[in-house]
């Protein structure tokens, strides 16, 4: 199966291991990726922002990069939750809007495409940690992913997987939210790592590389006995 990947502007510039890490378990998979090398971003931060045509701008691109990807996959709930519930009203009554709903019903998340259409759940990973899965808000709200993520988990020998308290309950990221509003994102950070810690996990697991981020920051800043790792840095590990 022939796949397009799409890697989101965050993890090109500064965890880049990831995304070679999600090529290597697509890979495994049976996936012959194809990494378009002219792609940018998907628009996303300038339309949270409020910056509309811009946006259409960057969006417009992307499809251009796109338009002859059979799935496109990312490492980022994210990204892929904008291109599946904003593309289309962006684009609406235009001449792209075919185009558009083509790419929009086949961009998925990582776990999304490697349980639901690869229909995987075992990748032969091994990791020897106590984990814990944060469910990012992009991931459960606007791509409904929830169990798939758990389902490779639970095949990674070695792991131990907890669940903490209101897992589905915000990092406290949210792009610009962390900036703007500093102190409420940075208190909601701590309330999830307290969670996780309660838990009895030395590991935080997401599909969302931001929301990651966002907590590293705070469990560095404070030495917490933590550690934040991406579900495709988990997948790739033991082989």
């Amino acid at each position: 199966m022939k796949i397009h990947l799409f890697i989101p502007c965050f993890v090109d510039q500064l965890y880049p291991e990831t995304a070679f890490n999600m090529v290597k378990v697509l890979e495994k998979c049976g996936c012959e990726v194809i990494y378009p090398e002219n792609q940018t971003c998907c628009g996303q931060p300038a339309f949270n922002a409020g910056f509309q045509s811009e946006c259409k701008s960057v969006a417009s691109k992307f499809i251009k990069d796109f338009e002859d990807a059979d799935f496109i996959i990312a490492p980022s709930a994210s990204c892929i939750g904008f291109i599946k519930n904003y593309y289309l009203s962006l684009f609406d009554n235009s001449s792209q809007h075919n185009l558009v709903k083509h790419i929009s019903q086949n961009a998925f998340e990582l776990s999304e495409f490697i349980v639901k259409i690869l229909k995987v759940e075992d990748v032969g990973a091994s990791l020897n940690r106590i984990a814990t899965y944060h469910d990012s808000c992009a991931a459960l709200r606007e791509c409904s992913i929830k169990d798939e993520p758990r389902k490779l988990l639970k095949n990674v020998r070695g792991l131990d997987l907890k669940e903490m308290a209101q897992t589905e309950t915000c990092c406290g990221f949210g792009g610009t939210f962390s900036v703007k509003f500093s102190a409420i994102s940075n208190a909601m950070a701590e309330q999830k790592i307290h969670h996780a810690i309660e838990s009895g996990a030395d590991t935080i697991i997401s599909t969302d590389m931001s929301c990651l981020m966002h907590l590293q920051g705070i469990i560095t800043k404070k030495d917490l006995p933590l550690k934040t790792l991406h579900l495709a840095d988990v997948l790739a590990s033991g082989w």
